[in-house]
């Protein structure tokens, strides 16, 4: 898989400088962490789930997570685990499908070994296990039994621990409980893919909900407890983990508003005009300016309820020629004593040793994401996108 794949390889061309590269749910975890982009989540209980699956694979998305927990009612979770099992065996029959990146996000330590011995085979096409709440006591048995799964499967499993407990959001805890955390992902480090926020819960301990003219970044509470987790444990030391963007709660932009239109003449600059503008009029420009404050605060990917968030995701997360300019000169191998220059582009400076960090990971985001022609932005991605979609 890989991302963007979904457009035609002519198109693909004149977007890209560098194409995004491919991946499979075996490559390095390192590699896989920065590949999640939009994480499209899911319930369990759907009637058509594999149908589902390989639908949304065909537009674009490389990672999904089918919910056993908060997305559905406490009655349907026997019902959910059963739908699973049997659309897992649906998939893994059909010759040639390749799905996404699948997590499964469970309720319970006992659903996964559970789980995994029910569905089988069909495991090999499960990426791992997405774990709510998460806090060093309650993480804990989650990861062993997952341990103990993937031992006994023979599958490589990870592991997404949901930071969303009130410990972490509460300030007289919050670092009792970062530090938990902290010590439990590091003792299973080699199993955790990614450690994803979960905001909505932060915000339902106040009884605050955003609008869709505010971000994450705008509630100051949640935006305390990002910075600490950030600090904490997303640091480029060689300690941290890769932190995923919150949700996005809106969805009343629909992909079909843009298609009549993107069939007429695509990349015309005033097509690109009338494309903005009808994202900002339907309330998208909330969610455009969270991901770009994502990135600015050291996420990366975001969890996504709809699919109409899944190509804004994926369109900011593309390096732009500059930014690509920029890493490259400075992890020149000559650099390697430090100093500072002149970006090619020739509006800033670039200190070797400082940007050293931000540099290698923005190629490792070129390496999943690819990296834009010079004259190719946000607009195009995205029209290109939906057009395909």
């Amino acid at each position: 898989m890989r991302h963007f794949g979904h457009i035609a390889p002519e198109v693909r061309q004149r977007l890209f400088h560098r194409e995004p590269g491919a991946f499979t749910a075996d490559s390095p975890a390192r590699l896989l962490a920065a590949a999640l982009g939009a994480t499209l989540y899911s319930p369990a209980t759907r009637p058509r789930l594999a149908d589902d699956i390989v639908k949304q694979a065909g537009s674009g998305v490389v990672s999904m997570v089918l919910c056993l927990e908060d997305s559905i009612d406490d009655a349907d979770v026997v019902a959910g685990e059963e739908n699973l099992v049997r659309h897992f065996a649906d998939l893994a029959a059909r010759p040639g499908v390749e799905p996404p990146l699948l997590f499964i996000r469970v309720r319970t330590p006992e659903q996964i070994p559970d789980l995994v011995r029910r569905l089988g085979a069909s495991t090999r096409l499960l990426s791992g296990f997405v774990l709510p709440k998460f806090t060093e006591e309650r993480g804990i048995p989650f990861l062993e039994a997952l341990a103990d799964a993937e031992a006994d499967s023979g599958s490589r499993l990870f592991a997404m621990p949901v930071l969303e407990s009130p410990e972490l959001l509460y300030r007289e805890s919050r670092v009792d409980t970062l530090e938990g955390i902290a010590r439990a992902v590091a003792k299973y480090r080699e199993r955790v893919l990614a450690l994803r926020l979960g905001v909505t819960d932060f915000c339902s301990s106040y009884g605050l909900r955003r609008a869709p003219d505010m971000t994450a970044y705008d509630v100051q509470i949640v935006a305390s407890v990002i910075a600490d987790v950030v600090n904490m444990l997303g640091r480029a030391d060689g300690s941290g983990f890769t932190v995923t963007g919150p949700v996005w709660e809106y969805f009343r932009v629909s992909e079909r508003m843009f298609k009549p239109q993107l069939r007429q003449s695509p990349f015309l600059e005033v097509q690109a005009v009338e494309l903005r503008e009808k994202l900002i009029e339907h309330a998208m420009d909330g969610l455009l300016r969270e991901i770009s404050l994502d990135q600015a605060n050291g996420l990366l990917g975001k969890t996504c309820i709809h699919p109409s968030h899944v190509l804004p995701v994926h369109a900011l997360s593309v390096v732009s020629h500059e930014e690509y300019s920029d890493a490259q000169d400075i992890l020149r191998p000559e650099r390697g004593g430090g100093g500072v220059l002149r970006s090619a582009y020739t509006n800033k400076m670039n200190e070797v040793k400082p940007h050293r960090a931000w540099a290698e990971r923005t190629l490792l985001r070129a390496e999943v994401f690819g990296v834009a022609h010079e004259d190719v932005g946000f607009v195009e991605l995205l029209a290109a996108g939906i057009r395909n979609a």
